[in-house]
């Protein structure tokens, strides 16, 4: 039986440009880098062919508005690689392809400067430089038509002397022109192209600030509303933060409502969870008749933008069982044989209250349309920030499409995605397009912990995609070392969100507080939850930190290097309780430098800070100014001692000073 051969024919085996890779890269390359509005892209790519032929390099590129492409030279860096850069002027997605070709002209003409300057016979490279020419000349528009042809005559002019038809072959207008009208017929293109999603500055700088309005009125036992929160606003700016999260808004069903302390037993006065979605009031497109009306809640916003602050609303896809969807589309729903619906689970968990949707339904393409007009409904009443709940439980392809979907007609909006999920998977949530995303700093306790989690979030690819946003602690995630903590344990952690992440955020007031009772004692579930009840809060109460908490914002908004997570580089201590890194500007104009304690006792140590590799001249000394403590001290290249006494700080955020950029 005669053995059959497949032949795999290239579309063009002629073309000798190889392109073999494009930097930033992420592993699926139908996924976009993310970068920032007015951001600089520098794009390299390996291009090179056989032999010893001269090679042209383009980067093309457009925005998603725009139907005509842009191009730009890209140049050699040597070991054949190859970088162009372009700005991002719009929000939204770009594509970028590298085009490349062999430069005929331009192998001709090194090769001709070799053999004049060798004393070799030139006629015959006379004339194919002349063939060159005319080849370009038949691709070039009047005027440059005639100007290559009447060059192309000089060459091939033999009433010239030789040398002077070399001196024309030599001169660099020549060449300039020649190469404006290159022969592309056998161009390389990259296989596929490189997107890019830019986002608007705050996906890239944020502070974040939760809390439950219904938990605000000023009489004892009453339901907070949107008006009560208006006396919040001044405080909250005051803090320094720009967004202010709110959690579900909507109705709440009553049926297997939550009680305190989510007990499945429901009081007559008990409010639910505000993720039970659903009522006889409305859906996802209402707002819970308890908190006010529509006039209320752009009052809030309207409010709430005087003071800097966005309103960012959560969008939790999944339905209590009183939702008007399960009633007017049950084929949106899993019912099980005794003709009740599926309500969520993750054994042992139960959650009666709350029911999802169904997305391996017959009818998946109008479910779809429907949650996607659940965020144009808020983005067209003025939200453009979105806390997405649990979307690692919900189809990767859902988020692909929806994010895209979204993007298109709203690039300024912003989607962080509440995923405490497996690393790969939070990472496709990412690369799907979610602006940012929670993170395991959370549980991250130890220097060695967060030199290696850091490390991983600021290195490549996952920088090319992840942004993450620190919280040390949710309405959902009451941390065991802040439950075994005290004040300096919640500055400790401050401090750390903040400075090592540009997005971070807090659960207020509980964080400020310094709350750190548990439902139940090594678990992360708080004593009478603000899930399932009013709480009444002291914002005053002794022992808060909300003065650290405005200083450590302030400094935040005044030092660019703290506006960026990927300039993060870790400076070596001798006591492994202490944590040192320090952050410098793009433009290496501010540099940051950050010591913690991250133990409960006073430690001292030597921090190994590399003066002269951030511009200072390792010869002299320089200045850090402790920017938590009003406090200076005089440092050198190399090691320098510290003690800290988390009774007076935990930290030192030092702003290094005397500090010469190249």
């Amino acid at each position: 039986m005669e053995a059959s051969h497949l032949r795999l024919w290239p579309s063009d085996g002629r073309r000798r440009v190889v392109i073999s890779r494009i930097l930033p890269e992420i592993d699926d390359p139908r996924f976009p880098v993310k970068r920032g509005l007015g951001d600089t892209l520098a794009i390299q790519a390996h291009v090179f062919a056989d032999g010893h032929d001269r090679i042209e390099v383009r980067l093309r590129y457009r925005h998603q508005d725009d139907s005509d492409w842009r191009e730009v030279a890209m140049r050699e860096l040597g070991n054949d690689e190859w970088q162009a850069e372009i700005r991002l002027e719009k929000l939204g997605f770009y594509e970028c392809r590298v085009h490349a070709w062999i430069d005929h002209f331009l192998t001709w003409l090194e090769g001709f400067h070799k053999k004049a300057d060798g004393g070799e016979q030139i006629e015959v490279e006379l004339q194919i430089g002349a063939d060159l020419l005319d080849a370009a000349a038949g691709r070039a528009p009047e005027p440059e038509r005639k100007e290559l042809a009447e060059w192309a005559a000089l060459l091939r002019n033999r009433s010239l002397p030789i040398g002077e038809r070399a001196l024309v072959a030599r001169n660099p207008a020549l060449a300039e022109l020649a190469r404006r009208f290159p022969d592309r017929s056998l161009e390389s293109v990259s296989p596929f192209a490189r997107k890019v999603l830019v986002d608007p500055p705050r996906a890239l700088f944020s502070s974040w600030y939760e809390l439950f309005p219904r938990s605000w009125a000023p009489e004892p036992g009453r339901h907070g509303t949107f008006a009560d929160c208006l006396r919040l606003l001044p405080e909250i700016a005051a803090l320094g933060f720009d967004v202010l999260y709110l959690p579900p808004i909507h109705p709440i069903g009553s049926h297997f409502r939550k009680g305190k302390n989510n007990s499945v037993v429901c009081g007559p006065d008990d409010v639910g969870s505000p993720w039970a979605i659903g009522s006889e009031e409305g859906g996802h497109k209402a707002i819970h008749p308890a908190l006010g009306g529509w006039e209320d809640f752009h009052r809030l916003q309207a409010r709430a933008r005087d003071f800097g602050l966005e309103i960012a609303l959560d969008i939790a896809l999944q339905c209590s069982p009183d939702h008007p969807y399960v009633r007017e589309h049950p084929e949106w729903f899993r019912w099980r044989p005794d003709g009740t619906v599926q309500y969520a689970e993750n054994p042992p968990k139960k959650y009666q209250d709350i029911i999802p949707f169904d997305f391996e339904c017959a009818e998946w393409r109008s479910l779809w349309e429907e949650l996607r007009s659940i965020f144009v409904f808020w983005i067209e009443r003025g939200v453009r920030i979105f806390r997405v709940d649990n979307p690692h439980t919900k189809p990767m392809a859902f988020w692909e499409w929806l994010i895209a979907e979204l993007k298109a007609d709203y690039p300024e909006v912003i989607l962080l995605a509440e995923a405490f999920t497996r690393p790969k998977i939070l990472y496709h949530l990412a690369k799907c397009g979610f602006s940012q995303g929670y993170t395991y700093f959370t549980w991250r306790s130890t220097p060695a912990e967060l030199r290696e989690y850091l490390t991983e979030l600021t290195s490549p690819p996952v920088r090319e995609f992840f942004r993450p946003n620190f919280w040390p602690n949710t309405p959902d995630i009451l941390p065991v070392y802040l439950q075994q903590g005290d004040r300096s344990t919640f500055l400790q952690r401050l401090i750390l969100a903040a400075t090592l992440s540009a997005n971070y955020g807090i659960y207020g007031p509980a964080f400020e507080l310094c709350v750190r009772e548990a439902l139940v004692p090594g678990q992360e579930e708080y004593l009478d939850s603000e899930k399932y009840q009013l709480r009444r809060w002291d914002w005053n109460a002794p022992g808060n930190i909300k003065a650290e908490i405005a200083r450590v914002n302030h400094i935040r908004k005044t030092h660019r290097a703290l506006q960026e997570t990927n300039n993060l580089r870790f400076c070596d201590t001798d006591n492994p309780c202490l944590l040192a890194y320090a952050k410098a500007s793009a433009d290496r104009g501010d540099l940051i430098l950050v010591v913690v304690n991250m133990d409960a006792r006073p430690q001292s140590g030597w921090v190994r800070f590399p003066a002269g590799d951030f511009g200072i001249d390792p010869r002299k000394p320089f200045q850090v100014n402790d920017l938590l403590a009003d406090t200076s001290y005089t440092w050198h290249d190399g090691s320098n001692y510290v003690r800290l006494d988390p009774a007076v700080s935990p930290a030192h955020l030092f702003w290094v000073t005397q500090y010469a950029p190249d």
